[in-house]
């Protein structure tokens, strides 16, 4: 007969059994308005950089790479967690809005 710890076994007498988790997955409205101003905002300075860049305002390309730059660093976090936030609503696997960290 082979030997079984019962220090780790699971019983019907756990009481851990006899209490009931309830999910909550209700989306976090702060975390998703801060993820979509960033992606609004790092898209428009992605943009605005661009356009400075291209007719050289402030003098030279440089502030506007940098302004592109910027936005481009805002831009990535707002896209990731934007999306995140989509398939969770969405309902796809391996989506829930307990990914997306808490402000």
């Amino acid at each position: 007969m082979a030997y079984v710890d019962h220090a780790f076994s699971i019983s019907d007498e756990d009481v851990m059994m006899g209490t009931s988790y309830t999910v909550n997955n209700r989306p976090p409205i702060k975390e998703i308005a801060l993820a979509v101003s960033l992606l609004v905002f790092g898209t428009l300075a992605i943009i605005l950089g661009i356009f400075m860049a291209f007719n050289r305002v402030g003098g030279d390309r440089a502030h506007g790479l940098f302004f592109a730059i910027l936005g481009g660093i805002l831009f990535l976090p707002g896209f990731y967690y934007t999306r995140i936030a989509y398939y969770a609503y969405k309902g796809y696997k391996g989506f829930s809005f307990s990914n997306i960290p808490a402000v």
